[in-house]
């Protein structure tokens, strides 16, 4: 086998790695069930789409299929993720920063800093939910 067959498409692998990056998330929060598995994939195949149309944008895919599953989580079971740091107050969500950017992260905006890197919340003290 040589080097070319094992070429893969950068908007492939741009996809592949924020599946692999949202489901660790999930995994991380005990989520990771085969009904929210299937909203991961939902939002791959939908910004597929998205990212053929605009090639520049596949850095922005990770932020943008978190938020796409955070959303999808919201109106079927409530907030996700829950924001760990702030066990004081009223559980919130945490935000994805950039909303439109590369290199997104998990950001508690009422305590205003970052939590961890998208796909990094098994490196944060969390506890299981439902």
């Amino acid at each position: 086998m040589d080097d070319a067959n094992l070429d893969v498409n950068p908007l492939e692998q741009a996809l592949h790695g924020a599946r692999a990056l949202i489901l660790a998330d999930l995994a991380a929060d005990g989520v990771a069930r085969p009904d929210v598995v299937s909203l991961v994939e939902e939002s791959v195949s939908h910004r597929r789409w998205w990212v053929e149309q605009w090639p520049d944008g596949a850095s922005y895919v990770t932020g943008l299929v978190a938020q796409d599953v955070q959303d999808a989580l919201l109106e079927r079971y409530g907030r996700w993720p829950l924001c760990p740091v702030c066990t004081e107050t009223e559980p919130h969500a945490l935000d994805v920063d950039p909303e439109l950017g590369p290199d997104p992260r998990w950001v508690c905006a009422e305590a205003g800093m970052v939590v961890a890197a998208v796909g990094a919340l098994d490196t944060v003290g969390r506890t299981e939910t439902s």
